[in-house]
């Protein structure tokens, strides 16, 4: 498959009309009816209202390729085990944060081609900022949209530790490690982690974030590393991950492992870490493992 900024360009518009919808209700409603699904997460008007935009949108532009989507029908895996490339969804990543009004909430768009998140959208309704991502091809590269013009800001540079990675060991006690955390899901599992590699390179930054935007603000350069050791579902992570990706950053399991997409029945990720760009990941995590 060919990926293009063309075909980048469409999905994006997609998000954005998605995000519109979700803006109506967050905007508009005198109040938030909120149901819950069996696993307890909160689902709303603008969840459904999104995913009917996504979904409709995305099999008009793209007939031939399946989605799997957070807030339509399961697809069992052995339905999905076939599937080459597919389009994965959250329509409205963060409702949480949507509840709370906090603006911290995303629409995520992926392609998956055999395992991997090769094109990414990650739309911000309340700020109209889009991050978009092409990890492969000839037109690859990483994006940020600031909602007012046209042009965008090119990402694919901005993504790499202080530009040549991580200093050598004898240099860590001087970084200032900049770490970005789940405003919702931290736990003794991540303040051990934490303690840990604040143990060896002294000072960390930490910036508390909700949604798929933790990803990207290392993919814009913001930020160097992100723990996750809670759960996660695929359609979490994939959009922001390809971008990440396309801006030359990763997204591991906690053996140091390519987080990958439909390789087994259920949908939830192990834990990971995503990562800027830049050697010395592995010895620095190594206490860890």
């Amino acid at each position: 498959m060919q990926l293009t900024r063309a075909m980048l360009q469409t999905v994006r518009q997609i998000a954005e009309q998605a995000g519109q919808e979700i803006l109506d209700v967050y905007n508009h409603a005198s109040g938030l009816d909120v149901t819950f699904k069996e696993d307890q997460s909160p689902l709303t008007e603008a969840d459904l209202r999104a995913n009917r935009v996504i979904v409709s949108e995305l099999k008009r532009n793209f007939p031939d390729m399946p989605v799997l989507s957070e807030e339509s029908e399961p697809v069992p895996f052995s339905t999905r085990c076939h599937w080459r490339s597919y389009w994965l969804v959250d329509p409205l990543d963060g409702t949480k944060e949507f509840l709370s009004r906090n603006g911290e909430f995303t629409v995520n768009i992926a392609l998956i081609n055999d395992g991997d998140p090769v094109m990414g959208i990650v739309h911000v309704p309340v700020t109209g900022v889009t991050y978009a991502g092409l990890a492969q091809g000839p037109e690859s590269g990483a994006w940020r949209y600031d909602g007012r013009a046209e042009d965008a800001e090119e990402m694919s540079e901005g993504c790499s530790l202080q530009a040549t990675g991580l200093p050598s060991p004898s240099q860590w006690p001087v970084v200032t490690l900049r770490v970005v955390a789940s405003r919702r899901h931290g736990g003794e599992e991540s303040e051990r982690l934490l303690a840990m590699i604040r143990a060896r390179v002294g000072d960390l930054e930490l910036v508390n974030m909700g949604s798929s935007l933790k990803m990207c603000l290392i993919a814009e350069g913001k930020a160097d590393f992100y723990p996750r050791l809670a759960p996660t579902s695929e359609w979490d992570t994939a959009a922001a991950h390809a971008v990440l990706n396309a801006a030359g950053g990763k997204i591991v399991n906690t053996r140091m492992q390519v987080l990958r997409y439909n390789t087994k029945e259920s949908i939830l990720n192990p834990h990971f870490y995503a990562l800027a760009g830049g050697d010395g990941w592995d010895e620095l995590l190594e206490v860890v493992r």
